[in-house]
């Protein structure tokens, strides 16, 4: 499938903000089964400085510098994605989570993908006796790894409900789970902590998920958001599969990959240091858009929008 995808956060400032230093984590990233063809990132007020890089974990960050005083911000991310098909999981063939979890144990490596990485507790994903013990229904001796990781997507697909008022983006994991609400990043931190709990490799993953609307309606412009989901180690051979607990689904090609990490704070799309007063507002419009036809000639391609520096 191939996507327009349109991002744009909107931060309005109680009081004029003299100086920021920021970093975006919006634009897709290239990996397997995904392609980045083009993607533009610009920002208004101009910046002073603007620089694109690469994270430890291989996600696009772009980093931001504010020099002169502006009450609104606003960043406009754009990108054209495709993203093939993953093929049919069958979760019987995979290994057995305990061989997953020995041989991640075992592990030396430091590569960024390296399953180790993500066996530990991390910022937010600590380890959670409670939420270890109920993870572990998922996982009685001898089950696969795919099959106890569908198994524990389903269940909190079932037993957590959707409320985006019962947390917001500090609220602490175990909170969450004792509450069974949340969104997605909370769903997300749950099941990783259960995997983890058991020494099962699991990641986090931010990105765009395609929404339909409902029969006869129109999609609306500006109503799809950020997502998130959890990839999991599922041996060499299979590598890292994508596992959707808010929805209680394997993540498909309807899934657009913006960053992976330890957790949330590894790929928040927005980071930074301002010098203000007051409160601020904040408004965030996506825009996830099927598009029909061959990708475009200039594949492959990556351009950056950096408006005139700023004067200091």
């Amino acid at each position: 499938m191939r996507y327009d995808v349109t991002q744009v956060t909107v931060y309005d400032w109680g009081a004029a903000v003299p100086f920021a230093d920021c970093a975006f984590r919006l634009i897709p990233i290239e990996r397997r089964g995904q392609r980045v063809h083009a993607s533009e990132l610009s920002v208004d007020p101009a910046a002073s400085t603007m620089v694109d890089g690469l994270d430890y974990w291989g996600n696009h960050v772009t980093r931001v510098g504010f020099r002169r005083s502006h009450r609104r911000l606003t960043i406009r991310a754009t990108a054209t994605v495709t993203v093939a098909p993953p093929p049919r999981l069958d979760p019987d063939p995979s290994p057995a989570h305990e061989v997953i979890r020995d041989l991640a144990q075992r592990s030396r490596s430091t590569a960024p993908d390296d399953p180790v990485h993500f066996t530990f507790p991390s910022r937010w994903v600590p380890l959670t006796p409670a939420v270890t013990d109920w993870a572990a229904a998922s996982f009685p001796p001898g089950r696969t790894i795919a099959a106890g990781a569908l198994d524990l997507t389903r269940r909190i697909r079932a037993d957590f409900a959707y409320d985006p008022a019962a947390t917001d983006v500090a609220t602490p994991l175990a909170r969450a789970f004792q509450a069974r609400r949340g969104v997605c990043q909370d769903f997300a931190h749950v099941m990783i902590a259960g995997l983890r709990g058991l020494g099962l490799p699991a990641a986090y993953v931010s990105g765009y998920l395609r929404t339909v609307p409902p029969p006869g309606q129109k999609k609306l412009a500006g109503a799809d958001a950020m997502h998130a989901w959890v990839e999991v180690w599922c041996g060499p051979d299979l590598g890292w599969i994508g596992f959707d607990p808010t929805n209680g689904i394997v993540a498909g090609d309807d899934h657009i990959v913006v960053g992976h990490g330890r957790d949330y704070t590894d790929v928040s799309p927005v980071t930074g240091i301002i010098l203000t007063a007051g409160s601020q507002g904040l408004a965030v419009a996506v825009d996830v858009i099927e598009v029909e036809g061959d990708a475009p000639s200039s594949a492959g391609a990556r351009e950056m929008s950096c408006p005139a520096p700023a004067h200091t």
